[in-house]
């Protein structure tokens, strides 16, 4: 067996080496999350008064956003729309399951630069806290259009009990990199925001 061969073996054996670390680190997590009952899917919300279309960035444990929640499909980022009603929030997730979080288990709204691999620009991604059976947890979005952000907060902000508040210390601006980019805002190619992302819809 020659250098390059036996190069190649080895790099394929740790690849698969490593993908099966992540494999059990994950089916690990989904059975420490076993408690969290799946999230609503539909429910009679009311007429919308805000929307965007975007990005479901991913669900974390309140307060920790890089413990992504992996069960219920809840750490899957896929495009999306969200819209607020009266009776709560809808996420429609396209190649997953739409996401209802009723009025009365919402608390809070704020915006932060990054969760659990997604960073972005300062105050990029809309940040929703709420009650998911006996847990807190954090939901974010990214919207396509910058100026829709404002409205959705806006709309957030009149069902009962929802506050504005500022994002919890610690959280960096930007995915951390070595080098000498070290502190720019990465760019994810996946990402349907990336290029169209504007002041405006």
């Amino acid at each position: 067996m020659t250098g390059r061969v036996l190069a190649v073996v080895l790099l394929v054996v740790a690849l698969v080496v490593v993908f099966a670390l992540m494999r059990r680190g994950w089916l690990a997590r989904q059975r420490r999350q076993g408690d969290l009952p799946a999230p609503h899917r539909s429910g009679d919300l009311g007429a919308s008064i805000a929307a965007a279309d975007g990005m479901y960035v991913v669900t974390t444990t309140a307060g920790d956003w890089l413990d992504r929640v992996a069960v219920h499909g809840l750490g899957v980022r896929t495009a999306a729309a969200l819209s607020v009603h009266p009776g709560g929030v809808l996420i429609s997730r396209r190649g997953a399951d739409d996401v209802v979080i009723p009025a009365a288990d919402l608390e809070s709204v704020t915006t932060t630069s990054g969760m659990a691999g997604k960073f972005v620009e300062r105050d990029g991604l809309l940040v929703l806290t709420w009650r998911l059976g006996p847990r807190r947890v954090d939901t974010g979005f990214r919207v396509r259009h910058a100026g829709e952000q404002a409205a959705l907060i806006e709309a957030l902000l009149t069902l009962p009990g929802v506050r504005r508040r500022e994002a919890p210390r610690g959280v960096p601006d930007t995915e951390p990199v070595s080098g000498p980019d070290r502190g720019a805002t990465t760019t994810d190619p996946t990402d349907p925001t990336t290029e169209t992302r504007g002041p405006s819809a």
